[in-house]
Protein backbone atom coordinates (compact mmCIF):
# COMPACT_ATOMS: atom_id res chain seq x y z
CA UNK A 1 0.00 0.00 0.00
CA UNK A 2 1.48 3.35 -0.97
CA UNK A 3 1.94 5.85 1.84
CA UNK A 4 -0.59 8.52 0.60
CA UNK A 5 -2.99 6.00 0.30
CA UNK A 6 -5.03 6.43 3.13
CA UNK A 7 -4.78 10.36 2.83
CA UNK A 8 -8.36 11.90 3.23
CA UNK A 9 -9.30 13.72 -0.28
CA UNK A 10 -9.29 17.76 -0.52
CA UNK A 11 -13.03 17.98 -0.09
CA UNK A 12 -13.13 15.79 2.65
CA UNK A 13 -10.71 17.69 4.45
CA UNK A 14 -12.18 18.75 8.29
CA UNK A 15 -10.32 22.27 8.03
CA UNK A 16 -12.36 24.46 5.82
CA UNK A 17 -10.68 27.94 6.06
CA UNK A 18 -7.04 27.25 7.13
CA UNK A 19 -6.64 30.61 8.33
CA UNK A 20 -9.33 31.12 10.62
CA UNK A 21 -7.83 27.97 12.88
CA UNK A 22 -4.42 30.63 12.53
CA UNK A 23 -3.78 32.38 15.45
CA UNK A 24 -2.98 36.10 13.39
CA UNK A 25 -6.66 35.62 11.90
CA UNK A 26 -8.73 38.74 12.17
CA UNK A 27 -12.15 37.64 12.44
CA UNK A 28 -14.91 39.70 11.15
CA UNK A 29 -16.00 40.15 14.74
CA UNK A 30 -13.60 40.63 18.04
CA UNK A 31 -15.61 38.54 20.67
CA UNK A 32 -15.60 40.09 24.33
CA UNK A 33 -13.37 42.80 23.43
CA UNK A 34 -16.16 45.58 22.70
CA UNK A 35 -15.11 48.16 25.36
CA UNK A 36 -11.44 48.00 24.93
CA UNK A 37 -12.00 48.38 21.54
CA UNK A 38 -14.22 51.93 22.02
CA UNK A 39 -11.84 53.09 24.24
CA UNK A 40 -9.33 52.68 21.33
CA UNK A 41 -11.05 54.00 18.99
CA UNK A 42 -11.75 56.87 21.11
CA UNK A 43 -8.31 57.87 21.00
CA UNK A 44 -7.97 57.42 17.66
CA UNK A 45 -11.97 59.71 16.65
CA UNK A 46 -9.69 63.35 17.06
CA UNK A 47 -8.18 62.77 14.17
CA UNK A 48 -11.18 62.67 11.71
CA UNK A 49 -11.44 66.45 13.10
CA UNK A 50 -7.93 67.41 12.23
CA UNK A 51 -6.47 66.98 15.30
CA UNK A 52 -3.99 65.06 17.53
CA UNK A 53 -5.54 61.86 19.03
CA UNK A 54 -4.58 60.65 22.34
CA UNK A 55 -1.82 58.59 22.95
CA UNK A 56 -2.35 55.03 24.76
CA UNK A 57 -0.21 51.56 26.18
CA UNK A 58 -2.15 48.53 25.61
CA UNK A 59 -0.82 46.16 27.90
CA UNK A 60 -2.08 42.77 29.55
CA UNK A 61 -0.74 38.75 29.10
CA UNK A 62 0.12 36.95 25.78
CA UNK A 63 -2.93 35.50 24.03
CA UNK A 64 -5.36 38.22 25.46
CA UNK A 65 -6.22 39.59 21.99
CA UNK A 66 -4.26 43.17 22.59
CA UNK A 67 -2.89 42.68 18.48
CA UNK A 68 -5.89 41.33 16.88
CA UNK A 69 -8.60 44.19 18.73
CA UNK A 70 -6.29 46.84 17.60
CA UNK A 71 -5.71 45.63 14.04
CA UNK A 72 -8.99 45.11 13.61
CA UNK A 73 -9.62 48.96 14.81
CA UNK A 74 -7.05 49.65 11.83
CA UNK A 75 -8.88 47.67 9.39
CA UNK A 76 -12.09 49.92 10.20
CA UNK A 77 -9.89 52.48 9.92
CA UNK A 78 -8.78 52.22 6.37
CA UNK A 79 -12.45 51.20 5.18
CA UNK A 80 -13.31 54.38 7.01
CA UNK A 81 -10.90 56.94 5.45
CA UNK A 82 -8.19 57.24 3.36
CA UNK A 83 -7.18 60.52 4.91
CA UNK A 84 -5.19 58.70 7.80
CA UNK A 85 -2.65 56.38 7.68
CA UNK A 86 -2.90 53.29 9.74
CA UNK A 87 0.60 51.80 10.68
CA UNK A 88 1.23 48.63 12.13
CA UNK A 89 4.57 47.89 13.93
CA UNK A 90 5.91 44.23 14.66
CA UNK A 91 8.81 45.30 16.81
CA UNK A 92 9.56 41.79 17.40
CA UNK A 93 10.49 41.58 13.20
CA UNK A 94 11.42 45.81 13.01
CA UNK A 95 13.60 46.42 16.19
CA UNK A 96 15.44 49.07 15.31
CA UNK A 97 14.39 52.88 14.31
CA UNK A 98 16.17 52.40 10.72
CA UNK A 99 14.06 49.35 10.27
CA UNK A 100 10.87 50.59 11.76
CA UNK A 101 11.39 53.33 9.26
CA UNK A 102 11.33 51.14 6.40
CA UNK A 103 8.47 49.43 7.26
CA UNK A 104 6.60 52.66 7.63
CA UNK A 105 7.72 54.12 4.01
CA UNK A 106 6.63 50.40 2.78
CA UNK A 107 3.04 50.82 4.16
CA UNK A 108 2.92 54.70 3.19
CA UNK A 109 3.79 53.69 -0.40
CA UNK A 110 7.03 55.36 -0.72
CA UNK A 111 9.49 52.56 -1.96
CA UNK A 112 12.39 54.56 -3.01
CA UNK A 113 14.52 53.80 0.34
CA UNK A 114 17.49 51.96 -1.03
CA UNK A 115 20.66 53.61 0.13
CA UNK A 116 18.88 56.28 2.00
CA UNK A 117 20.43 56.72 5.29
CA UNK A 118 18.09 57.24 8.57
CA UNK A 119 18.07 61.01 8.38
CA UNK A 120 16.31 60.74 4.55
CA UNK A 121 13.74 58.82 5.84
CA UNK A 122 12.68 60.88 8.57
CA UNK A 123 12.30 63.84 5.81
CA UNK A 124 10.37 61.36 3.78
CA UNK A 125 8.01 60.13 6.63
CA UNK A 126 7.64 63.84 7.67
CA UNK A 127 6.50 64.75 4.04
CA UNK A 128 3.65 62.31 3.64
CA UNK A 129 2.36 62.11 7.09
CA UNK A 130 1.58 65.43 7.44
CA UNK A 131 -0.62 65.72 4.56
CA UNK A 132 -2.97 63.93 6.43
CA UNK A 133 -2.14 61.90 9.75
CA UNK A 134 -1.37 58.59 11.42
CA UNK A 135 -2.13 55.93 13.72
CA UNK A 136 0.73 54.23 15.40
CA UNK A 137 0.74 51.08 16.48
CA UNK A 138 3.75 49.58 18.03
CA UNK A 139 3.67 46.10 19.00
CA UNK A 140 5.88 44.28 21.33
CA UNK A 141 7.33 47.59 22.09
CA UNK A 142 9.83 46.06 24.67
CA UNK A 143 11.89 44.42 21.88
CA UNK A 144 13.35 47.44 20.09
CA UNK A 145 17.11 48.58 20.36
CA UNK A 146 16.25 52.01 20.68
CA UNK A 147 13.30 54.79 20.97
CA UNK A 148 14.90 57.37 18.43
CA UNK A 149 11.85 56.66 16.10
CA UNK A 150 9.18 57.79 18.94
CA UNK A 151 11.46 60.71 19.66
CA UNK A 152 10.56 62.03 15.31
CA UNK A 153 7.32 61.03 15.97
CA UNK A 154 6.64 63.13 18.63
CA UNK A 155 8.12 66.07 17.39
CA UNK A 156 7.93 65.25 13.80
CA UNK A 157 4.79 64.11 13.25
CA UNK A 158 1.50 66.91 13.42
CA UNK A 159 -1.58 64.82 13.67
CA UNK A 160 -0.78 61.72 14.97
CA UNK A 161 -2.09 58.98 18.04
CA UNK A 162 0.58 56.31 18.82
CA UNK A 163 -0.52 52.93 20.92
CA UNK A 164 2.00 50.86 22.10
CA UNK A 165 1.22 47.38 22.81
CA UNK A 166 3.01 45.49 25.32
CA UNK A 167 3.02 42.57 27.35
CA UNK A 168 4.44 44.08 30.50
CA UNK A 169 3.07 47.17 31.67
CA UNK A 170 6.50 47.40 33.10
CA UNK A 171 8.29 48.95 30.44
CA UNK A 172 6.62 52.42 30.95
CA UNK A 173 8.02 52.31 34.30
CA UNK A 174 11.50 51.76 32.47
CA UNK A 175 10.11 54.63 29.75
CA UNK A 176 12.86 57.57 29.17
CA UNK A 177 11.16 60.38 31.35
CA UNK A 178 11.59 63.15 28.11
CA UNK A 179 9.61 60.36 26.14
CA UNK A 180 6.94 59.66 28.69
CA UNK A 181 6.57 63.39 29.94
CA UNK A 182 5.84 64.15 25.87
CA UNK A 183 3.35 61.06 25.22
CA UNK A 184 1.48 61.22 28.02
CA UNK A 185 -0.03 57.56 27.29
CA UNK A 186 -3.34 56.72 28.83
CA UNK A 187 -3.50 52.75 29.75
CA UNK A 188 -5.96 50.34 28.85
CA UNK A 189 -5.20 46.63 30.07
CA UNK A 190 -6.71 43.86 28.38
CA UNK A 191 -8.34 41.58 31.76
CA UNK A 192 -7.58 38.23 31.59
CA UNK A 193 -11.14 36.27 29.81
CA UNK A 194 -13.61 34.68 31.70
CA UNK A 195 -14.19 31.12 31.09
CA UNK A 196 -16.94 31.11 29.08
CA UNK A 197 -15.90 33.70 27.08
CA UNK A 198 -12.81 31.45 26.11
CA UNK A 199 -15.00 28.84 25.05
CA UNK A 200 -16.65 31.48 22.91
CA UNK A 201 -13.79 32.25 20.83
CA UNK A 202 -13.21 28.85 20.33
CA UNK A 203 -16.56 28.11 19.27
CA UNK A 204 -16.16 31.00 16.67
CA UNK A 205 -12.69 29.34 15.69
CA UNK A 206 -14.70 25.97 14.74
CA UNK A 207 -17.35 27.80 13.11
CA UNK A 208 -15.40 29.40 10.72
CA UNK A 209 -12.41 27.40 10.49
CA UNK A 210 -13.57 23.55 10.51
CA UNK A 211 -16.26 21.88 8.73
CA UNK A 212 -19.55 21.87 10.23
CA UNK A 213 -19.78 18.87 12.91
CA UNK A 214 -16.47 17.64 12.70
CA UNK A 215 -15.33 18.80 15.94
CA UNK A 216 -17.10 16.43 18.78
CA UNK A 217 -18.90 18.38 21.57
CA UNK A 218 -16.89 17.26 24.51
CA UNK A 219 -13.30 18.23 22.04
CA UNK A 220 -14.41 21.90 22.49
CA UNK A 221 -14.77 21.71 25.96
CA UNK A 222 -11.60 19.78 26.76
CA UNK A 223 -9.52 22.70 24.15
CA UNK A 224 -11.52 25.39 25.74
CA UNK A 225 -10.73 24.09 29.50
CA UNK A 226 -7.30 24.06 28.27
CA UNK A 227 -7.61 27.32 27.16
CA UNK A 228 -8.73 29.01 30.34
CA UNK A 229 -5.93 26.84 32.47
CA UNK A 230 -3.51 28.61 29.96
CA UNK A 231 -5.74 32.03 29.65
CA UNK A 232 -4.22 32.27 26.38
CA UNK A 233 -6.32 32.49 23.29
CA UNK A 234 -3.32 32.00 20.67
CA UNK A 235 -2.54 28.59 22.57
CA UNK A 236 -6.06 27.53 22.54
CA UNK A 237 -6.45 27.95 18.45
CA UNK A 238 -2.86 26.47 17.58
CA UNK A 239 -5.01 23.17 20.27
CA UNK A 240 -8.26 23.08 17.67
CA UNK A 241 -5.68 23.45 14.50
CA UNK A 242 -3.52 20.66 15.88
CA UNK A 243 -6.30 18.71 16.85
CA UNK A 244 -7.67 18.94 13.29
CA UNK A 245 -4.45 18.18 11.89
CA UNK A 246 -3.40 14.94 14.22
CA UNK A 247 -7.10 13.39 13.06
CA UNK A 248 -6.23 14.15 9.13
CA UNK A 249 -3.02 12.33 9.65
CA UNK A 250 -5.10 9.70 10.47
CA UNK A 251 -7.67 9.78 8.00
CA UNK A 252 -10.57 10.43 10.67
CA UNK A 253 -13.80 12.11 9.50
CA UNK A 254 -14.14 13.61 13.51
CA UNK A 255 -11.69 15.16 15.96
CA UNK A 256 -11.94 12.44 19.04
CA UNK A 257 -10.80 13.32 21.98
CA UNK A 258 -7.37 11.13 21.37
CA UNK A 259 -6.73 13.57 18.95
CA UNK A 260 -6.96 16.71 21.53
CA UNK A 261 -5.04 14.74 23.90
CA UNK A 262 -2.57 14.69 21.34
CA UNK A 263 -1.95 18.04 20.45
CA UNK A 264 -2.41 18.72 24.49
CA UNK A 265 0.94 17.23 25.09
CA UNK A 266 2.53 19.23 21.97
CA UNK A 267 1.83 22.20 23.78
CA UNK A 268 5.47 22.63 25.01
CA UNK A 269 6.57 22.70 21.42
CA UNK A 270 4.19 25.92 20.47
CA UNK A 271 6.36 28.44 18.78
CA UNK A 272 4.63 31.25 20.64
CA UNK A 273 5.45 29.87 24.15
CA UNK A 274 8.89 29.02 23.35
CA UNK A 275 12.49 30.93 24.57
CA UNK A 276 12.95 32.24 21.22
CA UNK A 277 11.00 35.16 22.76
CA UNK A 278 13.05 36.16 25.13
CA UNK A 279 16.57 38.26 25.29
CA UNK A 280 19.33 36.17 26.01
CA UNK A 281 19.61 36.25 29.54
CA UNK A 282 16.06 35.87 30.14
CA UNK A 283 16.56 32.48 27.90
CA UNK A 284 19.63 31.33 29.69
CA UNK A 285 17.20 31.85 33.22
CA UNK A 286 14.40 30.31 31.21
CA UNK A 287 16.32 27.26 30.69
CA UNK A 288 17.17 26.47 34.01
CA UNK A 289 13.97 26.96 35.33
CA UNK A 290 12.48 24.46 32.46
CA UNK A 291 15.88 22.05 33.62
CA UNK A 292 14.93 22.63 37.29
CA UNK A 293 11.03 23.01 37.83
CA UNK A 294 10.13 23.33 40.94
CA UNK A 295 12.91 24.15 42.92
CA UNK A 296 13.38 27.38 45.48
CA UNK A 297 14.06 30.67 43.54
CA UNK A 298 17.48 30.26 45.80
CA UNK A 299 18.47 27.12 44.24
CA UNK A 300 17.75 28.32 40.68
CA UNK A 301 20.05 31.01 41.35
CA UNK A 302 23.01 29.09 42.18
CA UNK A 303 22.80 26.73 39.49
CA UNK A 304 22.55 29.81 36.98
CA UNK A 305 25.31 31.24 38.56
CA UNK A 306 26.99 27.93 37.43
CA UNK A 307 26.08 28.03 34.54
CA UNK A 308 27.76 31.02 33.91
CA UNK A 309 25.31 34.01 34.85
CA UNK A 310 26.55 37.15 35.88
CA UNK A 311 23.45 38.55 36.95
CA UNK A 312 23.23 39.51 40.64
CA UNK A 313 20.33 38.20 42.94
CA UNK A 314 18.12 40.78 42.59
CA UNK A 315 18.44 41.70 38.82
CA UNK A 316 17.79 37.60 38.32
CA UNK A 317 14.55 37.87 40.61
CA UNK A 318 13.26 40.79 38.62
CA UNK A 319 14.00 38.90 35.34
CA UNK A 320 12.12 35.84 37.04
CA UNK A 321 9.07 38.25 37.69
CA UNK A 322 9.17 39.22 34.07
CA UNK A 323 9.12 35.55 32.76
CA UNK A 324 5.99 35.15 34.98
CA UNK A 325 4.46 38.66 33.83
CA UNK A 326 4.52 36.82 30.32
CA UNK A 327 3.24 33.54 31.58
CA UNK A 328 6.65 31.34 30.73
CA UNK A 329 6.37 30.29 34.16
CA UNK A 330 4.23 30.35 37.53
CA UNK A 331 5.58 31.56 40.80
CA UNK A 332 4.23 29.64 44.02
CA UNK A 333 5.12 31.83 47.62
CA UNK A 334 5.50 29.05 50.22
CA UNK A 335 5.99 29.33 54.33
CA UNK A 336 7.74 26.67 56.36
CA UNK A 337 10.02 26.64 59.56
CA UNK A 338 12.85 29.04 57.31
CA UNK A 339 10.31 31.24 56.45
CA UNK A 340 8.87 32.50 53.29
CA UNK A 341 10.40 31.18 50.12
CA UNK A 342 9.33 31.05 46.19
CA UNK A 343 8.88 27.97 44.22
CA UNK A 344 9.56 28.18 40.86
CA UNK A 345 7.90 25.91 37.81
CA UNK A 346 7.92 25.75 34.25
CA UNK A 347 4.12 26.63 33.06
CA UNK A 348 3.67 23.62 30.91
CA UNK A 349 5.07 21.07 33.38
CA UNK A 350 1.53 20.41 34.65
CA UNK A 351 -0.44 19.63 31.48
Amino acid sequence: MGIFNDTLKDNESLIKNEDAVDYDFIPPIIKYRENEQQYIGNCIKPLFNNRSGRNLMIYGGPGLGKTVATRHILRQLDNETDEIHGIYINCWQNNTTYKILLEICDQIGFKFTQNKKTFDLYKVVAQIINKSGAVFVFDEIDKTEDLDFLYFILEQIYKKTIIIISNYRSWLVELDERIKSRMMLELQEFRPYKKEELEGIIRQRVDLGLVSGVCEEKCIKKISEMTYKLNDVRSGIYLLKNSATIAEEKSKKKIEMEDVTEAIKKLDDFTIKNSAELETEAKMIYEVVKNNSGKKIGDLFKIYQKEGGISSYKTFQRKIAKLEEGKFIQLTKQTGAGGNTTIVEKKLSDY
